[in-house]
């Protein structure tokens, strides 16, 4: 039978050679762009883990073990789990609602305390004359100790004092500093402020670095003044740096000034000048209560988160409108 002639063409390989067959190279090059893109996606993960894990350990944890503790006992009733006993104690507490309403006050004074270092950034930033000299003289209150801080206001605004001497000779009567239960809480608010505020100076230097200058030139060839270019390009180009400094600026005012509070004023006169924060440490030092302390410090915790949520809600708001 004649074979046909498209077959007869076709010849057999020669013996010990076999037909070349591309080899497959996509797969594997897929395979490892896969396996970059899903280590790319892991790795801010893996390098935030450590933090995230002392975070979880030395904060969350004994977060909750206090919360757990503040529903338990003092006393007789140690270990014995009492319910909202600590809480009820707590909002009957006179000295616990004279802190509240202190906090309060802080929420209403925090504009002030985030102001006066963005203002002065702002005018360090502009390069007013003797602007490095400013940077340096604003800082220095930073790196001194509450208690230095605090012992040096009480000599200056002791009753028989420089800064009263000084009124007394432009006919001001003398002004009982940190006697007076309705200026006390202004006085020592004040002085934490001035100490404190060189770290949120800092912070809005370092975002003023990342502040797109020619919008800065555009406001001043449309010759807006300075309230309109802080008002329609600083506050929304800094919107993000203005939002941490408002939250730690805010924790700070709760939790930092033990340390003034007890050198100046030792919570007095009257009560006048407790903050949660004092009062948990009477509770837990002298009282030797540290579940009702425990159910104190879950309010500051709950009193902050609420706070810097609102906070940070106002501000992106406030952002958006201008």
């Amino acid at each position: 039978m004649p074979i046909p002639e498209a077959a007869s063409s076709v010849r057999p390989a020669p013996t010990g050679r076999t037909a070349a067959t591309p080899t497959p190279r996509r797969a594997p090059r897929a395979r490892a762009a896969r396996g970059g893109r899903r280590a790319e996606r892991l790795a801010p993960y893996v390098l935030l883990a450590p933090a995230l894990l002392i975070l979880l350990l030395l904060r969350f944890w004994p977060l909750l073990l206090g919360v757990n503790f503040s529903f338990t006992g003092d006393g007789d009733r140690d270990g014995l789990t009492v319910g909202l006993d600590n809480y009820r104690e707590l909002f009957g507490d006179p000295l616990f609602r004279g802190a509240l309403r202190n906090v309060g006050l802080l929420v209403l004074l925090l504009p002030v305390a985030v102001a006066i270092p963005g203002l002065l950034a702002t005018f360090i930033y502009l390069r007013v004359p003797g602007h490095r000299l400013y940077r340096s003289v604003y800082f220095f209150p930073a790196v001194l100790s509450p208690v230095i801080v605090g012992a040096i206001f009480n000599l200056l605004l002791a009753f028989d004092g420089p800064l009263n001497a000084l009124l007394g000779g432009v006919g001001i009567g003398p002004v009982d500093w940190l006697g007076d239960p309705d200026v006390a809480m202004f006085v020592v608010v004040g002085v934490h402020v001035w100490a404190t505020f060189g770290m949120a100076l800092v912070v809005f230097l370092a975002g003023f670095a990342t502040l797109d200058a020619s919008l800065l030139d555009a406001a001043r060839v449309d010759g807006a003044s300075l309230p309109q270019t802080i008002r329609h390009v600083i506050v929304p180009s800094l919107s993000r740096t203005i939002q941490f400094v408002v939250v730690t600026t805010m924790i700070g005012m709760l939790t930092s000034m033990f340390g003034l509070l007890y050198v100046m004023t030792s919570g007095g006169p009257e009560g006048s000048t407790y903050l949660p924060e004092y009062y948990i440490w009477i509770q837990q030092g002298q009282m030797n209560r540290p579940a009702l302390a425990s159910a104190a410090s879950t309010v500051l915790f709950l009193i902050m988160l609420v706070v810097g949520l609102l906070q940070i809600s106002l501000l992106r708001r406030a952002v958006r409108e201008a």
